[in-house]
């Protein structure tokens, strides 16, 4: 996906079994960030850092969804470890992610396996993306101030 597409209506089901639909969100910015895997330690810094700026997300209007390709469980555990404040989209037959165009071949170690690239899309309030920060760009410990151009 680019800047100027809608991302997909159906955006999956969240660590309650609920579906998250992108129509959810209308007249709101949404933050949609995808990252690799549950209780890691960037993923965990990253979801801390958004969790930390929460309300002033909310009180510019955004709303918060993250996704990674773990299971509810898995997710429900990073949730209550973490005391993280908005949903995170379980995409565990990868439909999101693919459709994104966030998962794919990476290297580290000189492995190379399929994975989630940790991407960051923000919307306008008709879910429209305004911008993309890509895996090189991301700041774990700073991504809010980065989305809120602090």
């Amino acid at each position: 996906m680019e800047i100027g597409e809608r991302l997909p209506e159906i955006l999956g089901k969240d660590q309650d079994g609920n579906e998250i639909k992108l129509s959810d969100f209308k007249g709101k910015k949404l933050v949609l960030y995808v990252y690799p895997k549950d209780m890691t330690s960037g993923c965990t810094n990253q979801a801390c850092n958004l969790r930390d700026n929460y309300n002033t997300f909310l009180e510019k209007g955004y709303a918060v969804v993250g996704v990674s390709i773990q299971d509810e469980k898995s997710h429900k555990k990073f949730i209550e470890k973490h005391q993280l404040p908005f949903p995170l989209i379980a995409d565990t037959d990868l439909k999101l992610v693919t459709a994104l165009g966030v998962y794919g071949e990476k290297k580290m170690y000189g492995r190379t396996y399929m994975g989630t690239f940790r991407t960051t899309f923000v919307t306008d309030e008709n879910g429209v993306i305004e911008q993309i920060f890509r895996p090189k760009q991301i700041k774990v410990k700073e991504h809010a101030a980065q989305i809120l151009g602090e």
